[in-house]
């Protein structure tokens, strides 16, 4: 199947989600106390770091060229959640509540993706398996939030 031009710009957006996304974890952890969030915010950093190695894996397998770095939007989003946090009297349930939108809209992007019928059967499988993980995450994210509000 060929790999198109178009494909590898989608995979490319997804793979710079999952550096915004890591990235996020990332901060979220250093901002909670409770160590059991700390906890799933770092094995999320970790999945979303292994997804966007499987993402670079398939553009590179079609001979494609994979990108570098976060996306601006990402960068935008992970400031907000900094001011936020910052102003909020319940740190916990405002990240949770950013982490809730941030998989929300990877969840959607991903559907996006998957959907396109140009898309190699091995880049489909990868991806779904992966969208299913982030929609597990948001959920666990939603559980979280009920416990600490």
């Amino acid at each position: 199947m060929k790999f198109t031009e178009k494909m590898s710009n989608k995979l490319n957006e997804l793979l710079e989600k999952n550096y915004d996304a890591e990235k996020g974890y990332k901060k979220a952890a250093e901002k909670v106390d409770n160590t059991k969030l700390k906890q799933f915010f770092n094995e999320q950093a970790q999945k979303r770091y292994d997804f966007g190695h499987e993402i670079k894996t398939e553009i590179k397998n079609y001979g494609k060229t994979p990108e570098k770095g976060g996306s601006t939007k990402g960068a935008i989003h992970r400031t907000w959640m900094d001011i936020e946090t910052a102003f909020s009297s319940n740190n916990e349930e405002t990240i949770l509540g950013e982490v809730q939108k941030g998989e929300k809209a990877a969840v959607e992007e991903y559907n996006e993706v998957i959907k396109d019928t140009t898309l190699p059967p091995t880049t489909q499988q990868i991806l779904t398996k992966q969208r299913d993980t982030i929609q597990n995450a948001w959920q666990s994210a939603k559980n979280f939030e009920a416990v600490v509000s």
